[in-house]
């Protein structure tokens, strides 16, 4: 990682750490470990880890809300401690919880906000980012009168008004159905043609690997992988076979080393190492167990499968 060209990147995170303090409840946490992380000017970044991972504290600590303990980070080439103001200009935070004034119009909510950043009323775009969002036909409703996946696209809009070269969303798609989901991602790609960074935190896991060109995961408060998302998914080294019998067995053969679990359509998914192992060698211990194949395929693995792989199934 090349921390010096800090203006090839949008976030440049060098060593960051966050030890909160203990309490009479709780001792001492350390929720960051120092992490390191580049996020590519103009890409779709992903930051990906279990609940308690450390995603919020990294965000929070970007934001302003929270002070690291230790370590350097950079946002369109301004230092966190010495241009905060610029730092915060910069970003545009799309926050997971939903906490707004509910006595305020959505037309209200941003003009207040473009006026708290010092945007011109000349220089406003209150009507185009309300409509980009499919909230045009409430932008005089209160806001308690929205649903839940209108109040996010709000906070979507609220997170535009100063028109910030980074947008972070952090779980933006929480709640939201289907079709206002299609709706939220046809914007922020729109945003993301016009040159502006995005950096996802989602638990969604098929839109990350969709949308992300480069994913970092966190666990227990390190980066335990970086790396653009085909590189990262083809490092892992599993495949499945599923196996269709030609007939009707009662329980799982026993294949050896490999794993096996019978579906309830009677398929066999077998998994196996591609390293270690090849198709042939699984055939040839079917054809030991008296297992006749009718069909077969292979299944890759997604990102579902390194992020359980890397946080779940390891933790050391």
């Amino acid at each position: 990682m090349d921390f010096n060209a800090n203006a090839d990147y949008a976030i440049a995170a060098r060593g960051v750490r966050k030890t909160y303090a203990a309490t009479k409840k709780s001792p001492a946490k350390e929720a960051l470990k120092g992490v390191d992380i580049l996020v590519k000017r103009g890409s779709i970044f992903g930051l990906l880890g279990p609940n308690g991972a450390g995603k919020s504290t990294f965000i929070n600590i970007l934001a302003g809300l929270v002070k690291k303990s230790a370590g350097d980070i950079s946002v369109w080439g301004f230092d966190l401690d010495r241009n905060p103001r610029q730092v915060r200009a910069a970003l545009g935070i799309v926050p997971q919880e939903i906490n707004m004034d509910v006595f305020f119009t959505p037309k209200e909510a941003l003009e207040i906000q473009a006026g708290l950043y010092g945007v011109p009323k000349s220089q406003r775009r209150t009507m185009e980012i309300l409509t980009a969002l499919g909230l045009e036909d409430k932008a005089s409703a209160y806001v308690r009168m929205l649903s839940g996946g209108m109040k996010r696209r709000l906070l979507v809009a609220k997170a535009m008004v100063h028109s910030p070269p980074i947008l972070i969303l952090d779980e933006p798609t929480a709640g939201v159905d289907i079709e206002l989901r299609k709706q939220l991602w046809e914007y922020v790609l729109k945003l993301h043609d016009l040159g502006v960074t995005i950096v996802l935190t989602t638990h969604y896991l098929e839109e990350a690997q969709e949308l992300c060109e480069e994913i970092a995961i966190i666990h227990n408060g390190d980066v335990v992988a970086c790396e653009p998302t085909e590189k990262l998914i083809s490092s892992l080294d599993r495949k499945t076979l599923m196996v269709t019998p030609g007939e009707d067995i009662l329980q799982k053969p026993d294949l050896g080393p490999f794993d096996v679990d019978m579906k309830p359509d009677g398929r066999l998914a077998i998994s196996y190492k591609p390293s270690q192992s090849q198709v042939a060698d699984i055939l040839a211990r079917l054809t030991s167990a008296g297992v006749a194949v009718k069909d077969l395929s292979t299944v890759e693995a997604d990102l579902e499968d390194v992020f359980l792989e890397l946080t779940y199934h390891n933790n050391s």
